[in-house]
């Protein structure tokens, strides 16, 4: 009889305040996990692509923000980063809004989700709660990197 080997899958959770320095430890926590799991060959992209979600948060939001890594087992990467605003913003609404405009040459903000649009794989996003009662539920932004 053969041994099975379990898929590499694995998930990782992290609350985070609201505080101008979650992205940091966002990262910083991306790039324990990454390592830790020798996933190098990902691991600038994974970081700069969560960086920027969870900054925005940040800054769109007044609330505590949740960040979540996640392996599937056929070797893409998952995060998911959930806020309390229900907003869904380009690239992650529906068409027309699925697209991100390129930024201002000039400008000093505005390239964080085209990053998102232009590094990720996959992407996507949705509203929590339907009813008057899940008002403040937020939403889920999440983005997938391959193999």
């Amino acid at each position: 009889m053969g041994t099975v080997s379990l898929p590499d899958t694995w998930v990782y959770a992290l609350r985070l305040p609201h505080d101008p320095r979650a992205a940091r430890v966002a990262r910083t926590t991306v790039r324990a996990v990454l390592s830790g799991h020798d996933r190098h060959e990902v691991l600038d992209s994974i970081e700069l692509l969560t960086s920027e979600l969870v900054t925005n948060t940040f800054r769109h939001t007044n609330g505590p923000a949740s960040l979540r890594l996640t392996a599937l087992a056929d070797g893409r990467i998952r995060v998911g980063v959930w806020d309390r605003h229900p907003w869904i913003p380009a690239p992650f609404g529906e068409p027309p809004w699925d697209r991100v405009p390129p930024a201002p040459v000039n400008a000093e903000q505005g390239r964080g989700l085209r990053l998102v649009q232009e590094c990720a794989d996959s992407w996507g996003g949705w509203p929590l709660g339907d009813s008057p009662l899940d008002r403040g539920a937020g939403k889920l932004l999440w983005f997938e990197v391959g193999a």
